[in-house]
């Protein structure tokens, strides 16, 4: 069968499961994109920029398991760098697919538009080299062997894949010799470490799981859910990954962070003679600055691409395959650990004084349903919610290793497009707002339903804790946040709320609860200088490694 070489594209990606496109048309990729909107099983998703659009690419593909964007050559796909950056330091499989001057310009070596006029045209594909796991240029002679291995390469690892496009192959017709078909992964025999693994828990009398965001990643939840169930070993997770363990099952502790963790579950981690990290990574805000007292060389490392046992390594070694590996082992663990402690609702009072940070947390633990995705801005809203309980069927999503904020905005995109159906929650604040604000547009184009909790507390508070508490630069310009909606052309379609108080917070949920077919705009006011305590302890460990 012939079939242009954007189609086959566009065939290959909706097998893997990708029926949402994010994007910006621009004049190299224009004619592909006749290719998108021309389908009934994939929709063609425009954004206003291409930062935005990978920010959503990436949320949506934490949700599908992979997602797809479309840029232009050049402007197009160097706006979103930063977004697909993101993706791959976290495991996010993106593919990036870039529309280029046709072969015949480049081959002329001609100074064409979004070009640096030197007649080079692989400058931007060396650039994504370092922040994808694999990069192709396709042609019709190669698209039918270099499509198929940049999905897979994406779903094989989790991470973004950079696909050069130019437009004239993406018109060309090629016989389609066979569908693309999803891979069959090979597993690997990895029961020596399996082995390994089992003799030191033989000998431990405190063993621990800390668990991270390769199992988000990976969806690996259910079975180091079925391995902890089998094993009885207790679980801490990262704020790095949160939602990577059932925080509802008996084995859950709560989050290890370090130095500031709560003080039972810090004794016990850093006290544990069998650390297993599985999926995770000790990274300087997962951890309050590394501040972890047990030593790193003694702890068991299972992830992605790296068992390191003692002095035994391997960097072939896949995390899919080593928890597999994991169910087979026969070991129980009959130590007592500190049991996770739910917290109790209605634990604030109802005031008309101004709204803090504590309160609003609280509330906000009570407010969140069992099946809500909740989206945490790297500031004070991250550092505030990823200690909430979460059920188990809760979706928990941030960027605390990238740390790009205004993340989470585009990413709610994201995320609600890839299930409509579910409540999704943004809590984000002001400064992060104010760099990606244009998905609001976006969401309302696709009338889509999320409630968004902006902080208004007049600044860059997560900076102001690390150092400048008052300078200049950590100001922004106070925006009217509540006519947003409106500006961007949704005056009576979405919900605003003016929230200032305890009082007017609480009323604010029983509206959203009343109106879940509308999208709402919550503007919560608080003070400046009021932070999560987590934050402010983690900005004093962020100013010592610093200096």
């Amino acid at each position: 069968m012939n079939k242009r070489v954007g189609e086959y594209l566009m065939d290959c990606l909706s097998t893997a499961g990708v029926d949402k496109v994010f994007g910006v048309p621009g004049d190299f990729n224009l004619a592909f994109l006749d290719d998108i909107i021309s389908r009934d099983d994939i929709e063609w998703i425009g954004n206003t920029n291409e930062l935005n659009a990978s920010y959503a690419a990436d949320g949506y593909a934490r949700m599908n398991g992979l997602s797809a964007m479309v840029t232009t050559f050049g402007v197009g796909e160097l706006s979103a760098v930063n977004g697909i950056a993101g993706s791959y330091a976290e495991r996010i499989p993106v593919v990036a697919i870039t529309g280029a001057p046709t072969r015949s310009v480049e081959q002329a070596g001609k100074y064409v538009h979004h070009s640096l006029g030197e007649g080079e045209f692989d400058n931007y594909r060396k650039m994504f080299k370092e922040i994808t796991t694999a990069q192709g240029y396709i042609t019709p002679e190669n698209a039918q062997e270099e499509i198929p291995r940049l999905i897979n390469e994406a779903l094989a690892e989790k991470r973004p894949v950079h696909l050069h496009l130019p437009i004239d192959v993406a018109m060309t017709e090629i016989e389609v010799k066979d569908a693309y078909q999803l891979p069959e992964f090979k597993a690997q025999d990895v029961s020596n470490y399996i082995e390994m693994v089992k003799n030191k828990l033989n000998s431990a009398s405190q063993p621990v799981i800390i668990a991270g965001h390769e199992i988000n990643s990976f969806k690996l939840h259910d079975k180091l859910e079925q391995f902890v169930n089998q094993t009885h070993i207790p679980v801490a997770q990262l704020s790095l990954g949160k939602g990577a363990f059932n925080e509802e099952n008996p084995y859950y502790m709560g989050i290890y962070d370090g130095s500031i963790a709560e003080e039972n579950i810090r004794n016990y981690v850093d006290n544990s003679d069998a650390i297993l990290n599985i999926g995770a990574k000790l990274t300087d805000s997962a951890t309050a600055g590394f501040s972890y007292e047990f030593d790193i060389d003694d702890v068991v490392m299972l992830n992605q691409h790296n068992f390191k046992m003692n002095d035994t390594e391997d960097q072939d070694v896949t995390l899919p395959d080593l928890l597999e590996g994991l169910l087979e082992m026969d070991y129980v663990n009959d130590a007592d650990y500190p049991q996770y402690k739910r917290p109790k609702a209605g634990q604030y009072e109802l005031t008309n004084e101004p709204l803090t940070q504590e309160t609003y947390f609280k509330m906000m633990q009570d407010f969140i349903a069992p099946d809500d995705v909740i989206l945490a801005e790297q500031g004070t809203s991250f550092f505030g919610a990823y200690d909430l309980a979460l059920y188990q069927a809760n979706k928990f999503i941030g960027q605390p290793l990238w740390g790009s904020i205004g993340y989470t905005l585009p990413a709610t995109l994201g995320t609600q497009i890839a299930d409509p159906n579910r409540r999704n929650l943004l809590l984000i604040g002001d400064g992060s707002l104010q760099l990606t604000v244009q998905s609001i547009s976006t969401m309302i184009r696709e009338k889509l339903k999320p409630v968004l909790f902006v902080i208004n507390n007049d600044g860059y508070t997560v900076e102001r804790k690390i150092h400048g508490e008052n300078e200049p630069y950590n100001d922004i310009f106070m925006w009217d946040y509540k006519a947003l909606p409106a500006v961007f052309g949704a005056k009576d379609d979405v919900k605003i709320h003016d929230v200032s108080t305890s009082e007017e917070l609480k009323q604010a949920f029983e509206t959203i609860k009343a109106y879940p077919e509308m999208m709402h705009f919550v503007e919560v006011k608080m003070a400046m200088h009021d932070a999560p305590h987590k934050l402010e302890a983690i900005g004093k460990a962020f100013t010592k490694q610093n200096s």
